[in-house]
């Protein structure tokens, strides 16, 4: 089994369904949850022009392999009404996958750790909650320390 962090975010219909409904269906997908992180609320980044976002991270452990994890996760966010729309636009939910163990891949459409996880507040944030020593595996800062360089940016904790 791997440990597995995933960031959930929806900004459109009943945001807090879409978040809950997710947390199931990753369950339910052979994803345990361990543990997740409180609910924040945080304003879009790079397209401006649409709702504000509620962002949470879970703790999970899989036996699925990475493109196998990524492939449950798509389906998942389909299932719950994601629509392929304007790149970074609303959607119903989004699923990423943080960091699986230490693990790292480098593919196209598959990108471990996230590739834009350090400079985004509104994924640190939560899963400074649950895991502030974890290390990223590229490049060694903790959890903590990237957080400490995006404070800048505008979350809420529910």
């Amino acid at each position: 089994m791997k440990l597995v962090y995933l960031s959930l975010g929806s900004n459109v219909g009943d945001r807090e369904s879409h978040l809950a409904r997710a947390r199931e269906r990753l369950n339910e997908a052979g994803i345990r949850l361990l543990r997740s992180s409180a609910v924040y609320e945080t304003e879009p980044r790079d397209v401006l022009d649409q709702p504000w976002f509620l962002n949470q991270v879970v703790e999970a452990e899989t036996s699925l392999f990475p493109k196998q994890l990524l492939a449950q996760t798509q389906k998942i966010e389909r299932a719950l009404g994601r629509i392929p729309s304007t790149p970074k636009g609303p959607r119903a939910i989004d699923i990423d996958i943080l960091l699986y163990g230490a693990v790292i891949v480098s593919n196209p459409g598959l990108e471990i750790p996230h590739a834009r996880m350090a400079d985004r507040r509104f994924v640190l944030e939560p899963l400074a909650e649950l895991a502030p020593d974890l290390r990223h595996p590229r490049t060694g800062a903790t959890v903590a320390e990237m957080l400490a360089q995006v404070r800048n940016q505008p979350v809420r904790k529910l």
